[in-house]
């Protein structure tokens, strides 16, 4: 395998882990929760739906945004940036209107910290160790 193949299946394989923790998280929340409402007449389409947008969000606007917002991360020490995630699950609000509604600030809150952890937790658990497995093999 070449080194963009490797390079793409492993993107391949975070991207994919990455909708999947996005979709548990999103469904989870929407059934503890009244305040976070996914169209429950297609709750998973809808969780799906919502799931890619965020995953294109964050994979476009969200580099941009956090570029934007180093001096404060840095001050806040990262306590800032679950604001970033925050900002694109309302942003995901305004696209999807009543199927994708986040009445309760606390709760888009709570959704933000959750996906800043599961992010982190894909990285640390399985993205690194591939990329170690991959460049022992090379």
């Amino acid at each position: 395998m070449t080194k963009t193949t490797k390079k793409r299946v492993e993107d391949l394989i975070e991207w994919v882990l990455q909708i999947l923790g996005y979709a548990l998280i999103l469904v989870f929340v929407a059934t503890f929760f009244d305040t976070f409402q996914i169209d429950d007449e297609h709750l998973y389409l809808y969780g799906l739906v919502a799931t890619l947008i965020i995953f294109i969000l964050n994979k476009t606007i969200k580099p941009i945004l956090f570029f934007l917002t180093i001096p404060i991360t840095g001050i806040t020490v990262g306590i800032f940036y679950p604001c970033i995630n925050l900002f694109i699950l309302k942003l995901t609000d305004w696209i999807l209107r009543e199927h994708f509604q986040i009445t309760n600030i606390f709760i888009a809150f709570l959704l933000a910290i959750l996906i800043s952890i599961m992010n982190q937790l894909v990285e640390i658990i399985i993205t690194k160790p591939i990329m170690r497995r991959i460049k022992r093999n090379e």
